[in-house]
């Protein structure tokens, strides 16, 4: 207790405290780590607000397809104005199983060859729809990853050359020390403010990522099965007998 008053009062003694003063007291490469985390804090409040504004434009894209596909009775004859203007991952995945479907000629390829070609083409959307859905949360985990490393480095280091001050001089005291270690403690404070607000925002955002594949999938594998299921009532429409009535 006593320490921490003669701390405050030597802090006192040479300007008063706050985080400028701290700043100012803090070594160069203590001024270099801080300003470093300012810039890492507003890139990760830049990347977190970014993600969730994109995954919430691609979730009502996605809805609103959802919605519209519900009033289609056939994927594999939709009318070409269905497609003005739908665009989002499930629109992506509607293109290339339609496409996949309609690329082998039905009189070269069986019906299981044809579904085949869709799923792999299902497949490899999906692959594309999971690296957009992931994209820069990288760079975010890696910003609550290595902040606190940074702040461990400017503290250590900050205490580290206060001592080495005092060890120059003939005598030692708290308010020869103080100056040094407050700007050394800086650094652990800005890392923690990077750090702690990022935790959160990347375990958030890593659900709801995580959440919007599963629904990519699961609708891609949906997709898969109306495919099916229509290629199939074509299949034996086609070739049924006519009937006849009986005189």
């Amino acid at each position: 207790m006593s320490l921490g008053i003669s701390i405050y009062s030597s802090m006192a003694a040479l300007g008063g405290t706050g985080v400028w003063t701290y700043f100012q007291h803090s070594n160069f490469a203590g001024k270099c780590i801080v300003i470093a985390l300012l810039f890492f804090s507003l890139l990760a409040w830049t990347v977190m607000i970014g993600k969730y504004l994109e995954l919430s434009r691609l979730r009502d894209l996605n809805r609103n397809l959802e919605k519209r596909l519900s009033e289609v009775l056939s994927i594999l004859n939709i009318e070409r104005p269905f497609w003005q203007n739908v665009r989002g991952p499930y629109a992506d995945l509607m293109r290339a199983a339609v496409h996949a479907y309609y690329r082998i000629d039905s009189g070269r390829a069986s019906k299981a060859a044809r579904i085949g070609h869709v799923e792999n083409a299902l497949q490899r959307v999906v692959a594309r729809a999971a690296i957009t859905y992931e994209g820069k949360m990288v760079l975010l985990g890696s910003i609550v990853t290595g902040a606190p490393f940074l702040g461990l480095l400017g503290t250590v280091w900050g205490v580290m050359d206060a001592f080495g001050n005092i060890a120059l001089k003939s005598t030692a005291s708290i308010q020869m020390l103080a100056p040094g270690v407050s700007g050394a403690l800086l650094t652990t404070v800005a890392a923690l403010l990077v750090a702690i607000p990022s935790v959160f925002g990347y375990n958030f955002l890593l659900t709801q990522t995580k959440i919007a594949i599963t629904e990519v999938e699961n609708f891609a594998s949906s997709l898969a099965d109306r495919i099916e299921i229509e290629a199939i009532e074509v299949e034996d429409s086609a070739g049924a007998e006519p009937l006849t009535l009986e005189s």
